[in-house]
């Protein structure tokens, strides 16, 4: 066992991680961002000129900023040790998956292997090849991400071949030294110079020819096979006769690549093993483009014709075979008939419902809830008062949902359903708030809910089909629009289910009794939306239905940072053929937001905290309590002197800090729909304002119940740890007491940039612990308050005067940040 080692500068080693021919990782510390990272130390002795090349090589590395690779965080010396600092990935590598697992399904192979390609592309188009790309060289993360590690640094080691460049296989994981030792030896019946890993080492490389991509495209297709296969292509216990084999001999795939697997993956692998590297795939893009096109083939979709009837009812054939869609079909029918008639009575529909004790609960739920406070809802505690203050329509609506929702439930694919379920709701909801017209709302509701009826009964009782109408519609995440291309939903169900999800609903509908006006409503209109408010009715609410429908498939799709932005852009599209202002359609859709929340709830919708379907329930536009606004951060103004001037050599350009801001709002958003630690997301919130706007200093102070005071809890920076303690902020001051500016800010909820503390009016509000200790002359202050009390606060600062400017992007993206904050203690 290895024994631990001395720190390496400010990095303390806290276990090992792995050990290479001439590399140890450590997983460390890093005290001055507060995080875990991978840390790699040289453990044999190397001249002067290989180790700067090395670092050469690790610095430029570094550069490399792709959701499939592990970056270098630094590279140097220290004490005569050379190390490099990666990102610490807390997963397994592909080795041991499969080691693990064997073989991997096709599908799952090919899709591992554009996302490793992906991060090789970005790397060529870098100037970077790898050169020892291997399973143990590739970590795969919380979420699955294959990320490729180990970039390139091997082959810089040692130019005097006097020993291996081993790379260490596993930021997080496990290594296997005689897995991962590369040959660099040189003598007079062996190759020279040869950079790489025996089973891995392209034709090329083995005769020591300088570094290309295509030697990492031969080295992937020796992976992808070995994924299928289960079993290595070119392992052999010695190393040199495995490098003759790669010389000498074609690599060809075994004959079982599993029964996934076809001639036309065969011959994409063939391609990639080519001995010679012109018959091989040029780059990691085109190899890329060719496994992706194998996974999403182009899609031919079928024209309907005569045969939908008879594709029509051989899948309702299918869909009456399972026992509850007879039963939902009929109280959906029942349900629709009496809310039309004009004929049944309130006791009638009140009966009918009755007769579902299920129903009937969470139909009384509904009605409670705050969005029915207008029709009396609270204390209504029978099914007939609930029908006679909020009406046939709405009843109806409620009921239906129920019904659909009631089905679902104890299925093998519930989350999924729960999800579509959701999203439709969204939809009706987000419809019935952009309705103009009163009497219409209801209708609207519905409408629009059926639009997406076909997918939603795919979901429930089709489902194999539904997820292949999902990858054709969302296919994996590929470089460049050739790979993978999508295929709209109407094609993508036409060609999977033979008639069109629209054409599935509208069949059910007749069957079902729905009336011809609502039928014609559930057909969503093509094309671009109108420039002219739309007249008709029945045009009106069909645009209105394909609005909805869009706005809810983006948030559920999108990354909540840019939810807001998009739907915006989406409103301008839709405003004026629905007569509604593009600022309207968002205070809309929050709107339904907050009633689908009320219904999910009342329903007993319970989702996991990694659950899509979380961003249907999640705020789309900054929350009104939000103080952080620009016009009360420009308070005080900046004034250009000479100590500023002196620093803009040195400043983050407003392009790099919006970029690194949002890079850390998506991976707080990614870990906050996980389950997480508090401490952890609001490290993050820290260290990405610390990094995107170059702060000296950055600290977290939390209110102590037993105090009233805002205390310094921990922070980031500059002599953070002595300065940190130092924060205590009242809430409450003696009568006739002036409160510092802290305590006043803090209080009353605004948000507030200081350009130059030195400045007597701001000095004299400045508490005596501040003047004296943190000398800081330009700072930022957020407070965080729930229901209105203050009980967070988070502190930034630089040294000169002046130097803390913010623009309007940077403002936003602060104030995403700060509301990332405050949902994370929401949800503790």
């Amino acid at each position: 066992m290895n024994a631990m080692p001395p720190a390496v500068g400010r990095f303390r080693p806290l276990r090992s991680l792995g050990q290479g021919a001439q590399a140890q990782v450590w997983l460390a510390h890093d005290p001055r961002l507060d995080r875990e990272v991978a840390l790699k130390v040289l453990t044999k002795a190397a001249d002067r000129a290989s180790v700067d090349a090395w670092l050469h090589e690790a610095r430029a590395v570094s550069r490399l900023t792709h959701p499939n690779i592990v970056p270098v965080f630094e590279a140097d010396m220290e004490g005569g040790q050379a190390y490099m600092v990666f990102e610490f990935v807390a997963g397994g590598t592909l080795a041991e998956r499969m080691r693990q697992r064997g073989r991997l399904p096709a599908r799952e192979a090919v899709g591992m292997m554009l996302g490793i390609l992906d991060g090789l592309h970005a790397a060529h188009q870098a100037g970077v090849v790898h050169r020892d790309l291997k399973p143990t060289n590739v970590m795969l993360d919380a979420q699955g991400r294959p990320r490729v590690m180990d970039f390139g640094i091997a082959g810089r080691l040692s130019a005097s071949g006097s020993g291996g460049a081993g790379s260490v296989g596993g930021v997080g994981g496990a290594t296997s030294a005689g897995a991962t030792a590369a040959i660099t030896e040189g003598s007079a019946s062996r190759p020279n110079r040869i950079v790489g890993t025996p089973g891995y080492i392209s034709p090329e490389a083995a005769r020591g020819e300088p570094a290309s991509p295509v030697m990492d495209v031969f080295a992937a297709a020796v992976m992808l096979t070995e994924m299928l296969s289960g079993q290595r292509l070119n392992y052999d216990p010695d190393p040199w006769r495995a490098v003759r084999r790669v010389l000498q001999q074609n690599l060809d795939p075994p004959a079982d690549l599993g029964a996934d697997s076809d001639d036309a993956l065969r011959a994409v692998l063939l391609r990639g093993l080519s001995r010679d590297a012109a018959h091989r795939w040029p780059d990691a893009k085109a190899f890329h483009d060719a496994l992706a096109a194998w996974l999403h083939p182009a899609a031919q979709v079928p024209a309907v014709g005569d045969g939908g009837n008879a594709t029509l009812e051989f899948l309702l054939r299918r869909m009456r075979h399972r026992t509850d869609f007879p039963a939902m079909a009929d109280s959906v029918t029942r349900i629709q008939r009496m809310t039309q008639s004009e004929n049944e009575s309130l006791t009638t529909l009140s009966n009918e419902i009755l007769k579902d004790v299920a129903l009937t609960n969470k139909l009384l739920r509904l009605v409670n809830t705050v969005q029915f406070s207008h029709a009396g809802g609270g204390h209504i505690s029978t099914v007939s008062r609930a029908v006679a203050l909020v009406g046939f329509g709405g009843i109806r609506n409620l009921a239906l949902s129920l019904v659909l929702l009631e089905r679902m439930e104890n299925k093998q694919h519930a989350q999924r359903l729960k999800e579509e379920f959701l999203r439709s709701l969204m939809a009706g909801s987000l419809s019935r708030e952009l309705c103009l017209v009163p009497r219409e709302n209801e209708e609207s509701f519905l409408a629009t809910m059926f639009q997406g009826l076909g997918r939603l009964l795919s979901e429930f009782y089709l489902p194999e089909e539904a997820q292949q109408v999902r990858r054709l519609v969302r296919p994996e995440r590929g470089m460049g629009e050739q790979a993978a291309p999508p295929v709209n939903e109407a094609a993508a169900s036409a060609q999977v289910l033979g008639l069109s999800y629209e054409d599935l609903a509208l069949g059910v509908a007749r069957q079902w009794g729905f009336p011809d006006s609502l039928q014609r409503s559930m057909r969503r209109p093509d094309g671009d939306a109108p420039i002219r408010l739309i007249e008709h009715a029945t045009d009106r609410m069909r645009w209105l239905g394909r609005a909805s429908n869009d706005v809810a498939d983006l948030i559920l799709h999108s990354d909540p940072a840019e939810a807001h932005a998009k739907v915006r852009a989406m409103a301008q599209r839709y405003a004026r053929a629905l007569g509604v202002e593009a600022k309207a359609f968002e205070n809309a859709a929050d709107q339904a937001r907050q009633r689908l929340t009320q219904l999910a709830q009342a329903m007993d919708i319970q989702l996991p905290k990694n659950s899509p379907a979380q961003r249907l329930l999640a705020p789309l536009a900054p929350s009104p309590e939000d103080s952080l606004a620009p016009h009360q951060l420009q308070a005080t103004v900046v004034v250009a002197n000479e100590g500023v001037a002196g620093l803009a050599a040195n400043a983050i350009s407003p392009e790099q800090a919006a970029a690194t801001l949002a890079a850390g709002i998506q991976d707080i958003t990614n870990a906050m729909v996980e389950s997480f630690k508090l401490n952890e997301i609001l490290r993050m919130i820290l260290e990405t304002m610390y990094r995107g706007l170059g702060f000296r200093r950055v600290i977290f102070c939390l209110r102590d119940p037993k105090t009233e005071m805002l205390t310094g809890r921990f922070g980031l920076g500059d002599g953070v740890e002595a300065v940190v303690p130092l924060f205590k902020v009242p809430l409450r001051v003696m009568p006739g007491v002036a409160a510092d500016l802290f305590t006043a800010v803090c209080t009353k909820g605004v948000d507030t940039l200081i350009a130059d503390a030195s400045q007597p009016r701001i000095a004299e509000r400045l508490p005596q612990w501040f003047l004296s200790s943190a000398k800081a002359h330009s700072f930022l202050v957020l407070p965080m308050a729930l229901r209105g009390a203050p009980f967070a606060m988070i502190y930034a600062d630089k040294a000169e005067p002046g130097s803390v400017v913010l623009d309007e992007k940077q403002l936003s993206l602060l104030r995403t940040l700060r509301n990332q904050a405050v949902m994370a203690f929401k949800q503790i």
